[in-house]
């Protein structure tokens, strides 16, 4: 497991398309920087730093499968 390098999201945010919404550029930031794929591994990640936990209480994803049904309903990505 990884520890999110905040600075580098920093980054990363001041050239991503996605504009407003924190989650969901952390959620292209995982797949882009840290080259994850799993989803389990996206949601371990977040589950555990203080700052991702919030953005996933905020949407009440709390669990891998919740994680999975966002991604699915929000970007058309299959399970």
């Amino acid at each position: 497991m990884i520890d999110i390098d905040w600075d580098e999201f920093k980054f990363f945010k001041q050239y991503s398309t996605k504009k407003g919404d924190n989650f969901e550029v952390l959620l292209d930031f995982l797949k882009s920087h840290y080259l994850m794929t799993n989803i389990q591994e996206m949601y371990e990640t977040m589950a555990n730093d203080d700052i991702a936990q919030l953005m996933l209480n905020k949407r009440e994803l709390n669990s891998v499968e919740a994680l999975q049904k966002h991604l699915f309903r929000n970007f058309n990505v299959s399970p």
